[in-house]
């Protein structure tokens, strides 16, 4: 029986997508609770918002360094060890940057663990996925992707319920409750793609390239491209994500609507990854992804032309469809173009120079704000960066598609 029957048959493979939501989501949302936090910390500490945003800035930048370390070993020792290790990590590093005291011990603290922490479940957890699946590939990482989308609709107003109760430090504590609680029995779900159990790493029939070396493959075009398309897809919707909600309050806006903004985001980004893996595994990952990034490109301009919460809804509606609907389409394309034995070093690749462009936007904003008391020139700026995403997507040629060797006919014999 081949791979792909067994694949098809084994329902595993749908536990492996459900887990993988789920640590994607308590993840991303625990970093993300940063920007619900924001004001609460500055006002309380007295922290610039320059400050506090820097260890968003720092988080990605850790993110950025430990993805590709955590995919590579993802790798060699499996997804399970990775992603378990990474929520006692996410836990341990939340509770201790409630107890800063200092901007600098939060920014080390919260940017540094944090950022590691969430580098290992994002690789890891998307390499596995794509290994499990040989048809509707597409959609099952979107799913994933989804479930980590659910964050701004779940732990985002969880952590602003928080603290409207709680002080921020409390608040902080009590997520670092939830991440050991949930993620670390899920973690215990996880298994190695079928195909790769008792293979020892070496190359499999029938894979893409599987000939290729790991340094043929980080030296390729593919994976150059994919680098960079990522960096700056990232650094377009970075700013626009972290900011916004900041945005809102100074437009006049209470707390709770202006985090809403953000769980109209996630809503709207859940439809995008589904839309947009169901369009991926019919047009093809690559013309998606381009279509996509020149949409979002215009969808963060927007912003600069709103300032009441109706507008606000419909601005974060389209910019989460989009930008979430783009995000797993990198997985895809490295599936499609890279052999399986390497997926978490690759994929670990794309996610360190997204995570690299993430690291642009919460610093950025942060000084804009704090030296033009606006944020018009954040979403300006945005723009442009995904004007250049889209073109250097277009330039993306996966590699030719291998051919089977033909079996010369045997002779004819004569009558």
């Amino acid at each position: 029986m081949s791979h792909a029957q067994t694949e098809v048959q084994n329902p595993y493979r749908w536990v492996i997508v459900a887990a993988g939501g789920l640590l994607g989501c308590v993840a991303i949302g625990a970093m993300f609770s940063l920007p619900v936090f924001l004001l609460p910390i500055s006002r309380d500490t007295g922290w610039s918002v320059t400050g506090v945003s820097s260890a968003m800035t720092i988080g990605f930048v850790a993110l950025a360094l430990a993805s590709m370390v955590w995919g590579t070993l993802s790798d060699r020792i499996g997804p399970r060890r990775v992603v378990l290790g990474g929520s006692v990590l996410l836990a341990v590093a939340l509770a201790l940057a409630s107890r800063a005291t200092t901007v600098i011990e939060f920014q080390l603290v919260f940017g540094l663990a944090v950022g590691a922490a969430t580098a290992a479940i994002f690789a890891p957890m998307m390499a596995c996925v794509t290994g499990w699946f040989e048809t509707h590939r597409s959609l099952a990482v979107s799913l994933v992707s989804a479930g980590m989308g659910m964050a701004p609709m779940t732990m985002s107003p969880f952590a602003a319920w928080l603290v409207t109760i709680y002080d921020w430090r409390t608040s902080l504590l009590l997520i670092a409750a939830v991440a050991a609680v949930l993620m670390i029995p899920v973690s215990l779900l996880v298994r190695r793609p079928p195909a790769l159990e008792g293979n020892g790493g070496g190359p499999l029939s029938g894979e893409p390239q599987d000939a290729m070396s790991m340094g043929q493959a980080l030296r390729s075009p593919q994976f150059v491209i994919l680098l960079l398309t990522n960096f700056f897809c990232c650094a377009t919707h970075s700013g626009p994500i972290f900011h916004t909600v900041s945005y809102a309050i100074t437009c006049g806006i209470p707390m709770i609507a202006a985090v809403s903004i953000y769980s109209v985001e996630g809503l709207a980004g859940m439809g995008g990854r589904v839309a947009f893996g169901l369009l991926g595994d019919r047009l093809g990952a690559k013309r998606t992804l381009v279509g996509g990034l020149l949409l979002q490109a215009f969808a963060v301009l927007a912003y600069v032309f709103v300032s009441q919460l109706g507008g606000f809804y419909a601005v974060a509606a389209l910019t989460g469809f989009v930008y979430a609907g783009v995000m797993p389409l990198y997985a895809v394309l490295a599936r499609e173009n890279f052999p399986l034995r390497m997926m978490g070093t690759v994929i670990g690749g794309t996610a360190m120079a997204g995570s690299l462009g993430m690291a642009i936007g919460p610093l950025v904003g942060g000084l804009i704000y704090d030296t033009l008391d606006s944020y018009r020139w954040l979403y300006i700026g945005a723009w442009g960066i995904g004007i250049g995403a889209f073109l250097i997507a277009t330039t993306f040629r996966p590699f030719p598609t291998q051919e089977a060797v033909p079996v010369a006919a045997p002779p004819l014999r004569p009558v």
